[in-house]
């Protein structure tokens, strides 16, 4: 029995669920001012525009920043739980679990790549990984 609550899956996020559950990892982009964002929203945060479209992500970047989680513990994950910051080539930034990278091998700018993988309650979700790694 796992705490850790089902996604809330809104039609402002719908199209980025629907992607990542097809091994694709989209961002919003304003059509008016072309602007990324994420997490996706209703309006663009630069010009207040509510007109996007998305656009594919390489799914490559540096690590921006990570934490090593270790308590509280729940069934769905495995401990200690690295979640890191990237920051993705196109300019926007993601939030992830990290896997198969030893901890103590995390630094600030190595490259990593999003992959994908099951979580709490069946759902796929981003997941960073060494480049070249299982998609």
């Amino acid at each position: 029995m796992t705490a850790v609550p089902r996604l809330t899956i809104t039609q402002d996020n719908q199209f980025w669920f629907d992607a990542v559950r097809e091994g694709r990892l989209e961002i919003q982009q304003c059509n008016e001012c072309g602007t990324l964002r994420h997490p996706p929203g209703p309006a663009c945060p630069a010009c207040r525009s509510f007109e996007w479209k998305t656009v594919e992500s390489s799914r490559r970047g540096t690590l921006h920043s990570w934490t090593i989680i270790h308590h509280p513990q729940d069934p769905a994950f495995e401990y200690p739980l690295a979640v890191g910051l990237i920051d993705l080539d196109e300019g926007i930034r993601i939030v992830a679990d990290i896997a198969g990278v030893d901890h103590d091998t995390l630094e600030i700018g190595m490259e990593l790549e999003v992959g994908f993988a099951e979580h709490a309650h069946g759902e796929i979700l981003p997941q960073l990984r060494k480049p070249g790694g299982d998609a």
